[in-house]
C-alpha cells in the first residue's frame, strides 16, 4: 500500500499520467468498448501508445523517485509537516469555500435573485442534486457539473441522460424541476457554459410562485 501511494504521488507530480504522455485514455477506452482487460491492452498498445513507450515512462518514474523524491524527503522537518497540516485544513479549505461562493452562489444568486442552498447529502445520493432553491414550500434542484474543458461536455450530457430518472423522482417528490448547470474554466475563473439555463430556471421559479402544474 505504501509503495502504491509513493508511485501514485510521483506519477501525478511529474505528470506522467497526463494525456500528452499516455494518451486520452478515457476517450480511447470508450472508443474501444472492450469486453476484457486483454482486449483493452491490445487496443491500447496498438492504437494509443506502444509497450516501449510505457516502459520508458516507468523508467522515468523510477528515476524521479530514486533521484529526486528520496533526496527531498530527507529535508522535510517536523515543523514543515505541522505547517502543511494547518495550511491544508485552514488556508486551502477557506480558498475552496470562497471559490465556490464566487462561482456557484455568487453567479447564480446574482443572476436569479434568489437564495441558493447546498443540498443535503441524501439528495446528492438519491437524486443527483447539489444545490436547491425553495419556492412556496417546493424545491428546485440544481446539479453543477465541472467540465474542465469543452472536450468533456459530450460525456457530461451522457451522464445527464443516465440521471434523468433520479431527477424525475425529485420533481415528483418536491415539485420543482432539476437543472443541469455546466461549469467550465475560462482563464482563471469559472463560468456557466450553458447560460440559457438561467432563463429556464427563472421560468421554473415563476411557475412555482404561481403554483402551476409542471409540464
Amino acid at each position: 500500500m505504501a509503495k502504491e501511494w509513493i508511485l501514485n504521488s510521483a506519477m501525478n507530480r511529474f505528470q506522467l499520467n497526463f494525456k500528452r504522455n499516455v494518451g486520452a485514455v478515457s476517450m480511447e477506452i470508450r472508443k474501444c468498448a472492450p469486453k476484457s482487460m486483454e482486449e483493452w491492452e491490445e487496443y491500447y498498445l496498438n492504437n494509443v501508445r506502444s509497450r516501449e513507450h510505457i516502459e520508458s515512462l516507468g523508467r522515468k518514474l523510477h528515476f524521479k523517485i530514486a533521484e529526486i523524491i528520496s533526496l527531498e524527503v530527507v529535508d522535510v522537518t517536523e515543523e514543515d509537516c505541522i505547517e502543511y497540516m494547518f495550511n491544508m485544513v485552514i488556508d486551502r479549505t477557506y480558498d475552496g469555500y470562497t471559490t465556490e461562493i464566487q462561482t456557484i452562489y455568487g453567479q447564480l444568486q446574482n443572476l436569479l435573485g434568489v437564495k441558493i442552498n447546498p443540498a443535503p447529502d441524501e439528495w446528492d445520493r438519491l437524486y443527483n442534486v447539489d444545490f436547491f432553491i425553495e419556492i412556496n414550500d417546493k424545491y428546485i434542484g440544481l446539479q453543477i457539473k465541472p467540465a474542465g474543458d469543452v472536450s468533456h461536455i459530450p460525456q457530461i450530457f451522457k451522464e445527464h441522460k443516465l440521471q434523468a430518472d433520479t431527477h424525475r423522482k425529485f420533481t415528483e417528490k418536491y415539485g420543482g424541476k432539476v437543472f443541469y448547470i455546466i461549469s467550465i474554466k475560462q482563464g482563471n475563473k469559472k463560468i456557466i457554459h450553458n447560460p440559457q439555463i438561467i432563463d429556464e430556471i427563472k421560468a421554473e421559479i415563476q411557475r412555482l410562485q404561481n403554483n402551476s402544474i409542471p409540464e
